[in-house]
Order: C-alpha cells, then structure tokens, then sequence
C-alpha cells in the first residue's frame, strides 16, 4: 500500500490499511488511521494526527509551519477527523502559541482545489470550502457552513453552522448561523432557507429564523424583539444557536 519511493520518517505511524502514492513526503509525528489514502507528491508534517477513512489528494501541503511572523518553533498541532476530502494544492498549517496551539478540522469535510487553512483555524463537521478559499489565522467555522470560490475570512472572524458564504466575498465580520452572506464587503443577503430544507430543518423553524434574521440580524432589533425571541427560543435550538451567536460576537456581526 505504500509506493517504493514515498518518503516515510521513522516517527510516522500509519494504520496497516493507509495507502501512500509515488513521491509523498510524511515527515515527523504523524498519525493516520484506517483507510486513508495519501496520494502522489502530497505532503504531511506532524506533530499531526488524521483520523480514518480521508482522501488527500496530490500536491496536498498538511501541517506546515504557520505563515505567522511570531511563530518561532515552538510546538504546535493539526488535528483532522475523519472522512475528509482534501484536493488538490490545498494546504492546512499547524497552530501557533498565540492561538492556542492548535489547528483543528472535524470529519466530512470538503476542501476543493487550493482552499487554504491558516494556523489556530477550527473547522466544523461537514464544511465546505469551494476552489481557493481562504480562511486568515484563528477562524471558526461551524459544521455545514459553505465558502464559495475564492471567499476569504479575516483573522478571527467566525462564520456559524448553516451559513453560506458568496463566491468572491470578503468576511471581515461575523456571520451569523443559518445566514447567507455576499458581497465584496460581505453583507448578510438573506436566510439560507434551500440549506436548512436539504438538512431537515422544520418550515416552522425556518420561519423563525428568518423573522429573527430580519428583525435582529437586518434591523438591529430592539431590546422588546430580543425579548420574544429569546422566549421562544426555549423551545428552538436552532433559534437559541443564533441568539446565542449574535451575543457573544466580539468583533461585531455582518449585516
């Protein structure tokens, strides 16, 4: 399962089941689990651990050293989960001190052709990042949110579960779960209701939501809107998800 001229230190450990292509590099603390397959010319470098059953497609750069001026060495790491699919040219950095020390992406996660995570990134279940997008140091991005082509995050902005993020957009600011955002400065378009319909979400959550994107996320609502939705937030997770997000939003929320 391993090709003669892939290049394996002796700190790397790879479940029995791993396949590696011609002319991979692994390099340092590696772990990789069942059924993962590394192809031709990707590289890993540890301290990194991969969970099972990934797919890391050629000229794939995983656990660089981070593109951060501050990081001098120290140890850091890159956890991923399991079921990823990570094509080609994408690349994915440890962590840095600063930030925790730790760059981490959950399972069944899409990364297509040259998407980039930088350093301290924390990456949900079932993400997707379309053809070249970019997320700067310390991003958070929660599961089954969706980054079109060539979208770019700034650095510590985080993007909730559910939301769908433009082609080409510029995320300086939070986006808010369950939201749709475009724009060169991206500004909150509407409610991602195709999304929410395909993931089981109930048309009376839906509609909830929505009420509560237009009057909290679109108005800036007042402390009477706050009121009702948080009351029937006691029995809505999803609207107690999006309440909770916009009041804990530390750089401001993109509107």
């Amino acid at each position: 399962m391993i090709h003669p001229t892939a290049i394996i230190s002796d700190e790397v450990r790879l479940h029995e089941s791993v396949a590696v292509g011609p002319f991979a590099i692994l390099e340092g603390e590696i772990e990789i689990g069942a059924n993962t397959v590394v192809e031709s010319h990707a590289v890993i470098k540890g301290p990194c651990r991969i969970g099972a059953d990934n797919h890391i497609f050629s000229h794939a750069v995983i656990g660089e050293v981070p593109q951060d001026l501050k990081f001098a060495g120290e140890r850091t790491f890159l956890e991923i989960g399991d079921r990823n699919r990570i094509r080609e040219f994408s690349t994915i950095h440890r962590g840095t001190a600063g930030g925790g020390g730790l760059t981490r992406l959950g399972s069944d996660i899409l990364l297509m052709a040259y998407a980039h995570i930088a350093h301290d990134c924390l990456i949900g279940d079932h993400a997707i990042l379309a053809n070249a997008a970019s997320l700067a140091g310390h991003v958070e991005v929660g599961e089954h949110a969706i980054l079109g082509g060539f979208a770019v995050a700034h650095q510590f902005c985080r993007i909730g579960a559910h939301a769908f993020i433009g082609g080409f957009s510029k995320v300086s600011k939070d986006v808010v779960p369950f939201v749709m955002a475009d724009g060169a400065r991206a500004r909150a378009i509407g409610l991602n209701k195709e999304g929410l319909k395909r993931r089981g979400f109930s048309q009376k959550t839906i509609t909830l939501l929505n009420r509560c994107f237009r009057q909290l996320v679109k108005r800036q609502g007042d402390g009477q809107a706050w009121a009702e939705f948080e009351l029937a937030a006691k029995a809505d997770p999803a609207l107690a998800e999006m309440l909770g997000f916009i009041r804990d939003s530390e750089r401001g929320i993109t509107r």
